[in-house]
């Protein structure tokens, strides 16, 4: 098999340049020691050729695409039973890895949400997160409060990651060319081990504080029905980007306190 084709239905987009690949393979950092790697995605190996050179992890790689499974097995036979034909939104990762790993990829744009969900729920055993999502998408999760980009997946990302834009990625280096420029992002585990509220209060929260950007955190939180002595404070005047994580946190304590 000398080429995978790019499948639209796949958001496949086939990063071409060495030089890109090489360069996002060396954002990770591995904290804590971690010794696996799983990439999501490969395609034909573009990431993979470079990560196979460092002999400090073990590399997996999982793709939902036959034919780069296929792909994957006849030009890097070294990976083994480490080349996974799945689809990692619906993969028990426990069944993967007995201890910590880190994320690597170049993210199809229509799951790249989908995955950071998935990789919240998998926070205390992923401390780090490496990846090439749309460009857009990647400020908004490494933006802070008060800028527009700045919106739910920032705020729950942030509560247990320290997120860094690295670089821009031009359309001119895939096969085929998206119609949008992509962002590198690194993705690291901070210190935050539990959240001092309900967390399933805390998530619902911010997901309806960011429903209507427009509108102010008193309009957003109608839902909880909470007494008129508490939303006549002055945080209910505010809309959703103008709290930081630890704003959102004490929001809801106070929600938790009264209903």
């Amino acid at each position: 098999m000398s080429k995978v084709s790019p499948k639209k239905h796949l958001g496949q987009h086939f990063l071409v340049d060495q030089n890109i690949a090489r360069k996002i393979v060396e954002q990770l950092t591995l904290p804590g020691g971690v010794e696996d790697v799983l990439e999501i995605g490969p395609g034909m190996g573009v990431l993979t050729q470079y990560m196979l050179e460092h002999k400090e992890y073990r590399t997996t790689v999982l793709d939902i695409d036959r034919e780069s499974i296929a792909y994957l097995q006849q030009h890097f036979p070294a990976l083994g039973d480490r080349i996974i034909s799945a689809d990692f939104l619906k993969t028990d990762l426990s069944k993967l890895f007995p201890g910590k790993f880190a994320i690597i990829g170049n993210f199809p744009y229509n799951i790249s949400s989908q995955i950071f969900f998935k990789v919240l729920e998998h926070r205390d055993v992923v401390p780090e997160v490496v990846c090439m999502i749309q460009k857009e998408v990647a400020e908004r999760l490494a933006s802070p409060p008060g800028n527009k980009a700045y919106g739910i997946l920032s705020v729950l990302l942030q509560a247990f990651y320290t997120i860094e834009y690295k670089f821009t990625v031009h359309e001119n280096v895939f096969h085929p060319p998206p119609k949008v420029k992509s962002g590198v992002i690194s993705v690291v585990r901070n210190d935050r081990q539990s959240l001092p509220c309900d967390e399933k209060l805390f998530f619902s929260v911010v997901k309806n504080s960011f429903g209507t950007r427009r509108k102010t955190l008193r309009n957003c939180l109608k839902t909880f029905n909470l007494p008129p002595e508490v939303t006549t404070q002055p945080v209910f005047d505010k809309r959703a980007e103008q709290l930081s994580v630890e704003d959102f946190i004490a929001l809801t304590q106070l929600v938790e306190q009264n209903i």
